[in-house]
């Protein structure tokens, strides 16, 4: 009896002043799964890469005409593990939006509902493109292209959204609202959409690889394997962030595959994912600064990668895309805290406060680094990306029939 009064205490909800109704114990089960499960999660992920290399090495020196095969089916067991993982923690945070009360408020709904759809649109146009691309070409593009436009639309709903949560909630609140730079917030975000826009063109200028089906299927899965290594943290920063089992690694290998602008073609989808796990949103351009824009920065890991004079030294191409990548990643995130979370400095130097925060980044990047270099330096994985680069659009040429000889005469 005593046992059951206890859980209920857990389980039940009390009426507040407010007139909504809260669990007295809030985030205890939640947190305590979410955090239990992403240490299980990092272990069996380290033990599954472990156990996929040690099978892949011995299959490559003792079956070598299987290894395509092996890869295969290595990628659908990654696939799998994301994609459980995925599942399991934003079932967990759909619980928690539950268990705080938060999807009973309209204000909220402003707040958390628009990414979570943004969220579901990308999801289920991916799997759309990839299974269209089983069709006709014809489909794939249509496909795509509608695709392309509903996350567009998504987008757009959620910025709105945003503005209007902005008026409602922050704007006169007595706390974020009398440290938001609102000019200089859209100033920061402009800025940097054009500084990696223009450096990932530039950087790409000479690449013919066609954003075909094929790259689809692969973006796909680099952006799955990212967001469920997301939800592996090594450790998580009081007022949003975290140090993660090399998140960013899968996208910006894609990046180097493929090139800087589909690359950040496909850190922007990634980043607009990222605002499904516990969102942190008061203004639309520091949502923008903080997902979009700062995991966009990713796509420019392939930036060096046309630099012929280290064509034999991939691993240092990465090493300084990464680099790159993770700078301007930091100015977003050290942007968005002086404009947008000034108050959270507590009357210390806003720049100071956000520089030192916002470091975090570079425990980040620094093993997604070690690991990425780690990778390239095996000469078979470098030859089979490679190969993945070298498809292109093909152009279709329509040849009249000539005659034969015997035809002729």
């Amino acid at each position: 009896m005593h046992n059951f009064s206890l859980l209920s205490a857990y389980f039940d909800r009390v009426p507040h002043e407010n007139g909504n109704k809260y669990y007295l114990y809030e985030e205890v089960w939640t947190e305590y799964a979410t955090a239990t499960l992403s240490t299980v999660f990092m272990y069996v992920a380290i033990a599954l890469a472990v156990i996929l290399i040690g099978i892949g090495i011995f299959v490559r020196l003792k079956k070598p005409e299987r290894f395509s095969a092996f890869f295969r089916t290595g990628a659908t067991v990654a696939v799998t593990f994301a994609l459980t993982v995925t599942v399991t923690m934003l079932t967990l945070g759909f619980a928690k939006i539950s268990e705080k009360g938060y999807a009973e408020g309209e204000n909220m709904l402003l707040e958390l509902v628009p990414p979570l759809v943004l969220g579901g649109v990308i999801v289920i146009g991916i799997i759309a493109c990839y299974a269209s691309h089983f069709f006709t070409p014809k489909t794939f593009k249509i496909t795509l292209i509608s695709t392309l436009s509903c996350i567009g639309l998504a987008f757009v709903a959620t910025v709105v959204c945003l503005i209007v949560f902005f008026t409602k909630n922050i704007k006169n609140d007595g706390y974020y609202g009398e440290e938001i730079n609102q000019l200089a917030l859209y100033l920061s975000s402009v800025g940097l959409i054009a500084v990696i826009v223009g450096t990932a063109v530039v950087a790409d200028l000479k690449n013919k690889t066609a954003f075909d089906s094929r790259c689809i299927a692969l973006a796909g899965i680099c952006v799955a394997l990212s967001f469920a290594l997301s939800y592996i943290k090594m450790f998580s920063m009081p007022q949003g962030g975290s140090v993660t089992l090399a998140s960013l690694l899968p996208v910006m290998l894609f990046s180097y595959v493929y090139g800087a602008k589909k690359g950040v073609f496909v850190g922007c989808i990634y980043g607009a994912l990222q605002a499904m796990q516990n969102p942190w949103l008061i203004h639309p351009a520091q949502f923008l600064l903080d997902y979009p824009v700062a995991f966009a920065s990713a796509g420019l890991a392939g930036a060096f990668k046309k630099i012929t004079q280290l064509d034999k030294l991939p691993q240092i191409k990465f090493a300084l895309g990464a680099v790159a990548a993770s700078a301007l990643r930091f100015t977003a995130h050290v942007f968005s805290g002086v404009f947008a979370f000034g108050a959270d400095a507590g009357g210390d130097s806003l720049w100071l406060y956000s520089l030192g925060y916002n470091s975090y980044v570079f425990v980040d990047i620094a093993i997604v680094i070690a690991v990425g270099v780690l990778i390239l330096s095996s000469k078979n994985f470098v030859k089979r990306i490679d190969l993945y680069a070298k498809v292109k659009k093909q152009p279709v040429v329509e040849t009249e029939d000539k005659p034969t000889e015997t035809e002729e005469n």
